[in-house]
């Protein structure tokens, strides 16, 4: 070994003496020695690998070596599951965790986590109840259904309600409805899994009344319509109206059986966003059966709500299914909330993110496109062009595939550093900014950043455009 490295091998400090820093005693009494012990004897033993691989400039200062440490323990206790900011415009991006909460909602999952509570106990009569009692009253009073059960997303609902009716017996559906949803998982997958056999009618642009009919037979268990939220098919196209196929279904004596996919309470098309049917709508055309998420439209957490017809509803909490697919308390805390401000279209409309960032304006969103390019103008100096730019926002999570909603871009443009760069620092930083790059420019759309995160997006990009040197 050169006699550089043998000097530098010299002064390694040993391991007690980096735990006895200052920086080391004061991260030992709040982590223990222990973990201290270890993560110093890391930092010396990768220092001594390098020295020992030949590497010449290799710092052994005891100050350095402590914040190595200090860096070392305080990455072992930071979350890998944070909260970021969406600033891409998409306002139901799966990536990013779907809807929002609204607050009540976060009240009630921090209430419910704090301590004990009555999930499964009737307060009335003190005797054990059911979970789904929280929360079935306050669904059926919303979409006018007889009966309403809560599973842990609506895949989990689509092979609940599969399994229970149509186990080993026909079930029909358009050729034009069979989907495939996130993760790859297919509508035909979903069937199969379920053990329900499937019969596909019509074409993919086109189905008639009489292909269901010409279909059902004394093997048929439901009829299926699978809503296309996540995608349209434009052109020639036909399908019945619900009435019209629940009608058919009903004369030959077979339920049917509507997923919705997204799902609505509100009535969106009343503010022109989409042609999406509510759910109420939905179980008013007579639908046996019908199912749709909790964490998209709807606004609250990741479930499944099955509605229908008290008979079919009845058989399906049966299903021995139905124990392995249900939901916590965290999640019905979160849902009885949410659904609760629906009680209320203007507390809806206000408190729901989901809804509140749907509806906003480009005239209420212009102050704070404002007010984000003034505070980025002045983290880049002369060194961008930082600009307040026209663009589109998009629903998301499989919902109003086609629906763009116009909003405001803050667009950052610079010959004098990377854009790829920066894009990929914003990433890196103790609050993540997911933004878009289009057209040489990374674009931060205010539709989807909060009002309070206008300064916390400020304080990210200065963060960031530091790390790049």
């Amino acid at each position: 070994m050169e006699k550089r490295g043998t000097e530098l091998l010299r002064g390694l400090p040993a391991v007690h003496r980096l735990l006895d820093h200052p920086h080391c005693r004061q991260l030992a009494a709040t982590h223990g020695q222990k973990l201290l012990s270890a993560a110093a004897g890391e930092v010396i033993g990768e220092v001594r690998a390098r020295i020992l691989q030949g590497e010449t400039v290799v710092e052994t200062d005891l100050d350095l070596l402590a914040d190595r440490v200090a860096e070392r323990v305080q990455r072992q206790f930071e979350m890998n599951y944070r909260a970021v900011v969406n600033a891409t415009g998409v306002v139901l991006h799966t990536n990013l965790g779907r809807a929002p909460l609204a607050e009540v909602a976060v009240a009630a999952i921090e209430r419910t986590a704090r301590g004990y509570n009555n999930v499964e106990l009737n307060l009335q009569t003190g005797e054990r109840g059911s979970r789904y009692e929280h929360v079935e009253q306050l669904i059926c009073e919303l979409t006018g259904a007889e009966a309403a059960l809560v599973v842990n997303n609506n895949a989990a609902a689509v092979l609940l309600v599969l399994t229970e009716l149509a186990k080993g017996k026909s079930v029909i559906i358009s050729r034009g409805q069979m989907v495939e949803i996130g993760g790859s998982f297919r509508v035909s997958e979903v069937m199969k899994a379920s053990g329900a056999h499937l019969v596909e009618v019509g074409t993919t642009n086109k189905t008639h009344e009489y292909d269901y009919e010409r279909a059902i037979d004394d093997d048929t268990a439901l009829i299926l319509r699978v809503h296309t939220s996540n995608f349209r098919l434009v052109g020639f196209t036909h399908q019945p109206e619900l009435s019209d196929l629940v009608a058919l279904a009903h004369a030959r004596n077979v339920p049917v059986y509507e997923d919705l996919g997204s799902g609505t309470l509100f009535d969106l098309r009343a503010h022109g966003i989409g042609d999406e049917p509510t759910v109420r709508e939905t179980v008013r055309a007579g639908v046996d059966v019908c199912s749709f998420s909790g964490d998209k439209l709807l606004g609250a957490t990741q479930a499944g709500i099955i509605v229908g017809k008290q008979e079919y509803i009845k058989r399906i909490k049966k299903n021995q299914l139905t124990r392995a697919l249900r939901v916590d308390k965290l999640t019905l805390a979160a849902l009885e909330a949410t659904l609760r401000l629906y009680l209320d279209e203007d507390r809806a409309k206000r408190d729901i993110p989901t809804l509140w960032m749907m509806l906003r304006t480009e005239e209420s969103m212009s102050p704070e496109a404002e007010r984000l390019r003034a505070g980025l103008a002045a983290v880049f100096g002369d060194q961008a062009e930082v600009a307040v730019e026209p663009g589109l926002s998009q629903v998301g999570g499989g919902s109003l595939p086609t629906e763009e909603l116009p909003t405001w871009h803050v667009t950052v443009r610079s010959r004098q550093f990377s854009l790829n760069r920066l894009e990929q620092a914003l990433r890196q930083v103790t609050l993540p900014v997911l933004t878009t790059m289009r057209k040489e420019a990374i674009h931060f759309d205010v539709r989807t950043i909060f009002p309070r995160e206008i300064d916390q997006v400020v304080a990210s990009v200065r963060d960031a455009f530091a790390r790049l040197g």
